[in-house]
């Protein structure tokens, strides 16, 4: 069986790519000044996601980890800031790095910003990511 699908053609990150020219440095094609502060918008635990039917048998309680509000700075350097869970930064890292060098995601409203989220099916945590000075 054969399915017809339309491919749509998704617009890619802009990336300022003057600064990238002539730059042997990686530190130096970042967006000058720039920092990225995260911010902890939600957590969800098994409940709000499978109601009372959860495919482990037991709800599980929201991630452990973070706290909703709670902020984290990524300096220029592009480190993992302390306190931070290894396999959230793990997921969101590519557009961490997107934002401090200066992209921008064409489907937000405001350039600078994205929302990502850690890849726990069972209990993600949602980020504001936002390009600072």
């Amino acid at each position: 069986m054969q399915y017809a699908y339309k491919k749509k053609k998704m617009k890619q990150p802009q990336v300022n790519t003057n600064k990238l020219a002539n730059r042997s440095n990686s530190s130096d094609i970042m967006v000058e000044g720039s920092r990225l502060k995260i911010t902890v918008l939600q957590k969800t635990d098994t409940k709000q996601i499978f109601g009372d039917n959860p495919p482990m048998g037991q709800a599980i309680e929201a991630c452990s980890v973070f706290k909703e509000g709670q902020e984290f700075i990524v300096d220029q350097d592009g480190e993992m800031p302390e306190g931070f869970c290894h396999w959230a930064w793990n997921d969101i890292y590519k557009k961490v790095i997107t934002l401090l060098y200066g992209g921008n995601f064409p489907w937000m409203k405001e350039k600078g910003t994205s929302v990502s989220c850690c890849t726990d099916g069972l209990r993600p945590v949602i980020f504001e990511l936002r390009r600072i000075k």
